[in-house]
């Protein structure tokens, strides 16, 4: 069955817009604070739910990259032609700026709302954010938690992994995972489109620092496909 360009871009776009509007509404609207809200383990796991969710919902018509560093991977990877990446990640954009734009509709129209520095579940370092990890640790943890995020999604969704059927599970829980470790850190994008529709919103702090969740995600991902073609799944050749 032929997939028409449309109807991925649409995917992509309605897939990365579920994720920002139930994995940033997760701590906006469900609470971070683990006393009265779903607290930081629940925020991971909306995260990588989200993720299984649409990998089962438009995983057959896109892939559901439902994001620009998994997109450029694959294209580093040679999974993929650079044209359609393009394609991705303009839907990828636009479904991040509609998720982050329903959630601040919600929001603002709660009484005691604030649009406070990093709103909408911005990513973030320094002071200020979270547990106030310094650029060093931010930029490092972006790369390294997409390198393993693309090592598995790369792994999960070979025609050589036998047990294909459950990528999208391995992948939504290796999100949570990350979560876990690293939201106290920057919040954790490993994804430019997730960090980019809140930061549009939220202004100030969140788009100034905007750059590191599209270097470090991109590089760690562009690192992640190398590796694992050159090191743990190299390409057939001929005898």
């Amino acid at each position: 069955m032929m997939i028409s360009k449309t109807s991925k871009f649409i995917a992509e776009m309605l897939g990365t817009m579920v994720l920002v509007l139930m994995g940033c509404g997760s701590a906006v609207i469900a609470g971070a604070d683990g006393t009265t809200g779903v607290g930081l383990l629940g925020i991971s796991f909306a995260f990588g739910l989200s993720v299984v969710a649409m990998a089962y919902a438009i995983g057959h018509i896109s892939g559901c990259h439902i994001n620009p560093a998994i997109s450029i991977a694959m294209v580093a990877a040679g999974r993929m032609k650079m044209d359609e990446a393009f394609r991705y990640i303009i839907a990828q954009m636009l479904g991040a700026v509609i998720g982050a734009g329903i959630l601040y509709i919600i929001f603002i129209n709660h009484p005691g709302a604030e649009m406070k520095p990093w709103a909408l579940g911005s990513n973030g370092w320094g002071t200020g954010y979270l547990d106030q990890y310094n650029t060093m640790a931010a930029f490092v943890a972006e790369f390294i938690f997409t390198f393993i995020f693309l090592m598995v999604i790369l792994g999960s969704t070979s025609t050589k992994n036998i047990n294909g059927g459950f990528a999208g599970i391995a992948i939504g829980f290796s999100l949570v995972l990350i979560h876990i470790v690293g939201i106290k850190v920057t919040g954790i994008s490993v994804n430019p489109a997730r960090s980019f529709g809140p930061a549009i919103f939220a202004g100030e702090a969140a788009l100034e620092q905007l750059w590191l969740f599209f270097v470090a995600p991109v590089l760690g991902g562009i690192a992640a496909a190398f590796t694992y073609n050159l090191l743990i799944e190299k390409p057939e050749t001929a005898k």
